[in-house]
Order: C-alpha cells, then structure tokens, then sequence
C-alpha cells in the first residue's frame, strides 16, 4: 500500500509538472491589426508577468487601438503605445506623444537575458529603469546594446514584413509627421 501512495504521489507530480508546461505553452498571443495586416506577438509572461499583464489589460479595455507609432527610427526600432497622448481618434498630440503612459501604475523593470533580436517586443521606458507603463517597441534589427536594460515582453511570430513597412520618422529621434497606427490590438490564447 506504501508503494502505491509512492507511485500516486509521483504520477501526481508528473500531471502538475505537465499541467504548468501546458499553460507555458498556451501563451498568450497579441495582435495588432495595420494598415497592411495582422503582427502576431507571442508574449513572455514567464520572464516579463508585470509588464505582459499590464499589456494585455490595456489591450482588452481597447486602450491600444487607434494609437500612433509615434518615434520609428530604420535599422532600429518602431515604439507606440502612448495611449494618453498617442491616440489618433482622442486626444491625440504630436507635441507629446511619447510623453504618456496610462491610468495604470508604472512597472519595476523585469530585466532578462532574452536578448534584444530582430522581431522582438520590448518595454519603452524614462530614465528610471522602473517607469514602464504602456509604451513598447518592435525591433527591426539586432539591438544588443539594450540587452539588461529594458524589459522584454514578447517577439513577433508573425506579420515582420508588416512592421517592416511601418512609416519611418525623420531625425535622430525618429519622430513620425502622419504617423502609421495600430488600428485594433487584441489578445487570444496560442
């Protein structure tokens, strides 16, 4: 009987291991739908769960649709999500977007070692490597120089000839004169 407890304690462990791998492996995908097609972004709650939760609630409540790629700068990256300052439809501001964030809280940063790659998601933040809130950007090259340094929250799985025809700014900042959007962005399960 002892043995069988054994055994049952094992098999239990194993199902709990297998069950928390298939939840990894159901991760949470987030679509933004261009002007030319849908960017499929697999997130990384797993190295990022503060900043990719706060990402998704901003999704859901539709906070991210109509906003701006407001700082795109070639060979480097596309950032948008300002959805204070950002958005086409409401309240949007060239002056300062790029300046905003959310109603939600800023983040403490949850650095990786996941390194900053073609295609991958990153948290764009101030000075203070905890002022994190709604903002993020899409690299469109190798950016090593950023590995440590800012939050890694997901890669494109999907879609990187869209962001690739993403209007691109002009000057050492990348701001954009009629910027590209992000026309819907929504969350769904892999």
């Amino acid at each position: 009987m002892k043995l069988f407890h054994i055994a049952l304690a094992g098999f239990l462990s194993l199902a709990a291991f297998a069950g928390s791998a298939f939840s990894a492996a159901a991760a949470d995908l987030l679509t933004i739908q261009l002007k030319d097609g849908p960017v499929v972004i697999q997130l990384m709650p797993e190295v990022a769960p503060k900043h990719v939760a706060q990402i998704e609630a901003l999704a859901k409540k539709g906070a991210y649709d109509n906003v701006v790629f407001h700082r795109v700068i070639d060979g480097f990256m596309a950032q948008t999500g300002d959805v204070q300052y950002g958005n086409a439809s409401k309240g949007y501001d060239p002056n300062k977007a790029g300046t905003g964030g959310s109603d939600l809280p800023n983040l403490p940063a949850e650095f990786s070692k996941v390194p900053f790659q073609r295609g991958t998601v990153g948290m764009a933040r101030a000075q203070d490597p905890n002022s994190a809130n709604s903002q993020f950007f899409i690299m469109f090259a190798n950016g090593d120089f950023l590995n440590g340094q800012y939050t890694v929250v997901g890669k494109v799985v999907s879609g990187m000839e869209l962001v690739d025809k993403i209007k691109r700014g002009e000057g050492q900042n990348g701001e954009v004169s009629n910027p590209d959007k992000m026309l819907k962005v929504t969350v769904t399960k892999k």
